[in-house]
Parts: C-alpha cells; structure tokens; sequence
C-alpha cells in the first residue's frame, strides 16, 4: 500500500514540475512591461483615438481663427483704403470744377478793372461773363430746371405764393424767382416760382 502511494506521489511531483517548465515566467516589474487584458486594451485605443480626435479639433480651431483674424484685417485695409480713395476723388473733383471756373474769375476782374468805362461795355463784359459761366456749368453737366410756363411740380418747384389769374393755365408756373438746377439729374436746388391759380 505505501508502494502503491510512493508511485502516485512520485506521478504528482513528475506532473507538478511538468506543469512549471511550461509556464511562463512571472513579468518583472523592473522591466517596463505591463500586463493588460483585452478589456483594457480596448479602452486605451478609443482613449487614443478621443485623444487624436481632440488634437484635431483644436488644429482646425486654432487654423479657423487664425484665417478670421487675417480676414478682419484685410476688410479694415480695405476699408481705410476705400475711405481714402473716396476723399481723394472727391477732391480732384472739386479741383476739376474750381480749375473750369478760373476763366470766369479772370473775365470779373478784368470787367472790374475796366468798369470806368462806358456802361453799354460793361454790360457787353457782364453778358459775356454769363454766357461763359454757363458753358461752364454745362461742362460740369449742371443743367436749369425748367420753369417758366411748366406745371407746378413741388420735386423740383419751390412755390411762394400763389397768384388768381386767367393769364395763365390753373397750377402752372406763372413767374420763375429764382432758378432751380439739376446735376446729372440730381436737384442741387428747387425754382423758387409763384403760381398760378384760376380766379373763382
């Protein structure tokens, strides 16, 4: 009997240290190695894969903003440089129309100087003086409102009283007191006019 038990205990020994040479040797912490289960696997790639996600993002953020800012300081440069070329043009405007009206200054002072002269002259220079003035304002494409016998049309009639009479059509102009201009068809001043209304 204790034969029969020295063989099994010898056959559980034999087993046991089968059973060691074929298991793995127990991880050393010192080496840097750490054991992980598939459920832990898992879960450090999807931190991963979160981790790059948001990586990502604040790239494409960063890139968003950075394009804004670009994009706000090239419309103030455009805008600053629009404002500028507007005050420009506006004063080469200016200047365009004061240069046309030189002549016309020129013709005063020499009808000025020479107003000693006989009136029927002086009339002749103021006359001339007038028709040059117009052909500048024509120039400048300044053109009259018409007025004089036309309907009463208060967009670009100013009327300041208004006067019974059969001598003329009801609602018309019936005496221009001042005239009234147009630039490009733009009113840079109303006909200050009187008009006319039927009697009864």
């Amino acid at each position: 009997m204790s034969k029969t038990n020295g063989e099994a205990n010898t056959g559980l020994e034999e087993a046991q240290k089968q059973s060691a040479e074929n298991e793995l040797p127990v991880a050393d912490p010192a080496d840097g190695f750490e054991e992980k289960t598939a459920a832990g696997d898992a879960q450090s790639s999807s931190t991963a894969a979160a981790g790059n996600e948001a990586q990502t993002l604040r790239a494409e953020r960063d890139n968003l903003f950075d394009r804004l800012a670009r994009l706000q300081a090239e419309f103030d440069n455009y805008r600053k440089r629009s404002a500028k070329e507007k005050d420009e043009f506006r004063d080469f405007a200016v200047s365009d129309a004061a240069r046309t009206l030189l002549p016309v200054m020129d013709s005063f002072n020499l009808a000025l100087k020479n107003a000693a002269a006989k009136p029927e002259d002086l009339r002749k220079g103021v006359e001339l003086i007038y028709k040059q003035l117009q052909d500048v304002l024509q120039k400048l494409n300044v053109e009259r409102v018409p007025a004089q016998g036309e309907p009463f049309d208060p967009r670009v009639h100013e009327a300041i009283e208004m006067v019974e009479t059969n001598d003329a059509p009801d609602h018309h102009v019936l005496e221009e007191l001042q005239p009234g201009y147009r630039l490009k068809g733009r009113l840079l001043r109303p006909a200050m006019v009187r008009v006319a209304k039927k009697i009864g």
